[in-house]
């Protein structure tokens, strides 16, 4: 029975994120780059915005700690393993596609944190809440789709958010430096714990140290990487570019073998690691100090271009300018090409490599508990938060010791399902959109405070 339940949600999972969801949230994507005008053209624009404190604005943290949360629950391991995996199944071309999904999903990112500010409401104890859900509720009027959405959300947060992270950081240290699982797993339980026992705000204080920081280190590692790797950079960036577009250039040792396969990992890779679209983000978007929903729309999206259009386009190139390297380098397995390409940094490569996997499984921990712990406050209110806090701390340390192969199925499903609401509310209020962005960003009024009538809480 359990093996028929594993094969089935291996295979709706399976269909959910091969060309259905791709078609959908690529074509959202494209709509909304259409729709809003490009709002990628004010991307330098939305990084200073990113760095300053908006003090006149109402909300439970700064632009940037919302900012940090966010980043630090959508830079995963998928951003180091899974873009070594999009490689081997797609060939080098896929880092292309990768990249432009990250490109055109800046303009759904950046949709998706207007409308949180847009239809957030304040709670009696003056605490902001919103994201898909009240977009759904208060823009659309279907608070069934909202439900579902929650629920959803709720799912994946002990999915991808939870078990998945804390195994990954068990085996690895495990694997590596021989420590006990469930040692490891107590001591992450413990040090979530610390952390999430003081809200949104001891979530945003912790992620606004740690996400520059780790992934600076990570940024750094890269560069040293390509910089020994110098003279076959160019050729890097000439194969990852002509592969994209020609199937026989994906030949000469990489599996991918047509320009159809090639894009379909390279875009399903780029969507599932920076997650624009799916309305996770959003939900932590909301809480921001900001003045008008626009200003806030602007910096939630300089995380798809963090994520996607440099980590993850800079872990590519240090994959595909060692493989032409080292040709002993073997490209048939994802984690082990991002093992042996770190290991060609003396001394510091293998603890780099850990201490990136470590931190961005930990940091994806924090983030997806706030947004479990804000779906179920919409589900049933304050009394269980509580509650999904210490279940989700539990859930940990059990993550660390189990074997995850269909939590993970179960993960990407429920990831999945999560979207398809969520892109709803992008479609149907696209319009609103539209006219905030048309007003605030087109209009030069950026530093205009929201009228309340406007903006109803």
């Amino acid at each position: 029975m359990a093996e028929t339940l594993s094969a089935l949600i291996k295979s709706c999972s399976d269909w959910l994120w091969g060309w259905p969801m791709v078609i959908i949230l690529l074509g959202t994507h494209l709509f909304l780059t259409v729709r809003l005008r490009f709002p990628q053209r004010k991307l330098f624009k939305a990084i200073r915005l990113s760095v300053q404190s908006d003090k006149s604005g109402q909300g439970d943290v700064s632009q940037f700690g919302a900012l940090a949360t966010a980043l630090a629950a959508t830079i995963g391991t998928g951003n180091i393993v899974g873009v070594a995996t999009a490689i081997t199944l797609g060939g080098p071309g896929a880092v292309f596609w990768c990249w432009l999904t990250g490109v055109l999903g800046i303009s759904t990112k950046y949709a998706e944190g207007l409308l949180a500010v847009k239809y957030r409401i304040r709670t009696p104890q003056g605490k902001m809440l919103g994201g898909p859900m009240y977009a759904l509720e208060r823009g659309m009027g279907m608070k069934w789709l909202a439900v579902l959405f929650c629920i959803f959300t709720v799912c994946a947060s002990f999915g991808i958010g939870n078990l998945v992270q804390s195994n990954a950081i068990s085996m690895l240290c495990y694997e590596t430096y021989r420590v006990p699982q469930a040692l490891t797993g107590t001591a992450v339980a413990v040090c979530v714990a610390l952390v999430v026992i003081f809200g949104v705000k001891g979530i945003a204080r912790v992620c606004s140290a740690f996400v520059p920081l780790m992934a600076a280190l990570y940024f750094l590692g890269c560069c040293y990487i390509l910089w020994v790797n110098g003279g076959y950079v160019w050729d890097a960036v000439k194969l990852i570019v002509e592969s994209a577009f020609r199937p026989e250039a994906a030949g000469g040792g990489f599996v991918g073998g047509s320009v159809i396969m090639t894009a379909r990992y390279g875009i399903a890779r780029g969507l599932f690691s920076n997650e624009s679209g799916m309305g996770s983000a959003p939900i932590v978007a909301a809480a921001a100090q900001t003045r008008n929903p626009v200003r806030q729309a602007l910096v939630s999206s300089t995380g798809t271009f963090w994520d996607t259009v440099v980590i993850c386009a800079l872990t590519g190139l240090v994959l595909v300018s060692s493989i032409l390297a080292y040709p002993d380098i073997s490209y048939a397995d994802g984690p082990a090409l991002t093992k042996v390409a770190f290991d060609k940094i003396p001394y510091l490569g293998a603890p780099l490599l850990t201490f990136g996997i470590v931190t961005f499984a930990f940091s994806t921990i924090l983030g997806w508990c706030y947004y479990g712990e804000k779906a179920m406050e919409y589900l049933s209110g304050k009394r269980w938060t509580l509650v999904y806090r210490g279940v989700f701390i539990v859930g940990v340390f059990f993550g660390a010791i189990t074997q995850l192969a269909v939590v993970w199925n179960f993960a990407d499903l429920t990831n999945a399902l999560m979207a398809l609401p969520n892109i709803v509310s992008l479609i149907g209020l696209s319009g609103i959109a539209a006219a905030e962005t048309r007003k605030y960003l087109w209009e030069d009024r950026l530093d205009e405070e929201a009228d309340p009538e406007d903006n109803p809480m």
